[in-house]
């Protein structure tokens, strides 16, 4: 019998997959366990098993977006037929949408109508055909599935006329707004006439993947609704660029800068626990852990794996770490544990010439540290003018959670640890 594979939860925040690409085609037989396709979530590409033997009857389109529950696939006996389960499944979908467009906001507000009413809502009914949408209490009154097509779509929901109950905004208006823009478009393009010497403009458009609309959300929502403050301290790295050549003549990996930056971060951190908590809305999460997030850039956007526990790991045992886990996000194979949990988040530029920045917190922390680069610049060492290898870093601070004495103090407690690496190994 014909079993149905659903679009999976593949992390907490994920509400659709894309399809990225399909394994196995039409009428070939697929065991369980092996891999069926790649599905883009909202933090990354990852691989999605068959979840039993049979023959693939059904699969969605490649590149096509998936809510979480709909179907993914069909799999089944040979020759067997799923328009049936197809039909059932659209049967569903639109009584779904029939009843959410006819939801009213409140089931309690549900009134009774007379004829006499009916017919005023008639005549009400035909002038909002022209008029704004009607708004209540100061909400504007819209369907659930609209809202959220009209947020999927960038629509400002505001300027949509609504032809349900009293003007109420549903699935129809939405898309006959989508249709009327395109035809909108189409109508106002210009006949080109080339001349000459004359430029015309040029560009490639692409889509936007869900890792990268995911980015755009959480970080627009931590940018406004966190109030950042930033500071930014400058340290000496002579000792900490002896210390790395002499470590890396015995350590079975070779450490990076980066390694000494987490393993200071993480260390001052345990002294100061206010840096790493979470702003919870009614209470403020003082982390017992200190899980710190390693930012690392792919072609779709930002991931951040997460390095559990690093305040008690070696600095080598940080480096292998961390390799691992660059490697594995280039290639698409982190997992949604490896990049969960974060209570602190570091973010390099240094490497590529960048002397400083200010970074956006990455939600839950309260804080995320920006690393520059090291230059070597003219300085006064004991008295004497010399020259001295310093680098900058900048704290981006939640002031709900942190206060400026107490991020100054953690810097402190960060500066005197990279600045002499060997207390790290005390």
């Amino acid at each position: 019998m014909a079993e149905i594979v659903r679009m999976p939860l593949m992390s907490d925040t994920m509400t659709e997959g894309v399809i990225a690409e399909w394994h196995k085609e039409i009428g070939e037989s697929v065991e369980a366990s092996e891999l069926l396709a790649e599905i883009e979530t909202d933090k990354a590409t990852m691989e999605f098993e068959a979840p039993e033997d049979g023959v693939l009857l059904y699969r969605a389109e490649k590149n096509a977006t998936v809510p979480v529950n709909d179907i993914l696939a069909i799999i089944g006996e040979k020759g067997e037929d799923v328009s049936a389960i197809l039909e059932a499944e659209k049967k569903k979908d639109n009584e779904s949408d029939k009843s959410s467009d006819s939801l009213p906001e409140d089931i309690s507000e549900m009134p009774t109508v007379s004829s006499e009413e009916q017919a005023t809502k008639e005549e009400n009914k035909q002038k909002q055909e022209t008029e704004t949408p009607v708004f209540a209490d100061g909400r504007l009154k819209a369907s659930p599935l609209a809202k959220k097509m009209a947020a999927d779509n960038d629509i400002d929901i505001s300027e949509v006329k609504g032809s349900g109950d009293e003007g109420r905004i549903i699935k129809r208006d939405i898309e006959a707004y989508l249709a009327n823009k395109t035809a909108e478009t189409k109508a106002v393009i210009p006949t080109i006439v080339t001349t000459p010497n004359v430029q015309t403009d040029s560009y490639e458009e692409i889509r936007v993947s869900q890792m990268r609309k995911v980015i755009a959300r959480r970080l627009a929502e931590s940018k406004y609704s966190a109030p950042h403050f930033y500071l930014t301290i400058t340290l000496n790295m002579d000792k900490a660029m002896a210390s790395r050549k002499a470590m890396n003549e015995f350590s079975p990996v070779k450490i990076s800068f980066n390694d000494l930056v987490v393993k200071a971060a993480a260390m001052a951190l345990r002294q100061h626990s206010a840096v790493n908590s979470s702003w919870m809305g009614d209470t403020i999460r003082i982390n017992k852990n200190i899980n710190i997030g390693v930012a690392v850039g792919v072609d779709e956007g930002l991931l951040v794996p997460v390095l559990q526990n690093a305040d008690q790991k070696s600095l080598s045992e940080l480096s292998g770490e961390t390799k691992a886990f660059v490697e594995k996000a280039k290639n698409k194979k982190l997992t949604t544990a490896e990049m969960s949990g974060n209570t602190f988040t570091i973010s390099n530029l240094g490497m590529f010439g960048i002397d400083e920045f200010t970074a956006i917190i990455n939600p839950p922390d309260a804080c995320i540290m920006a690393v520059g680069g090291i230059k070597a610049v003219p300085a006064v060492v004991n008295g004497e003018l010399s020259i001295a290898h310093q680098m900058k870093v900048t704290l981006s601070c939640d002031h709900r959670v942190v206060d400026g004495v107490v991020g100054a103090k953690f810097l402190q407690t960060f500066k005197g640890l990279i600045e002499d690496p060997l207390r790290m190994l005390v």
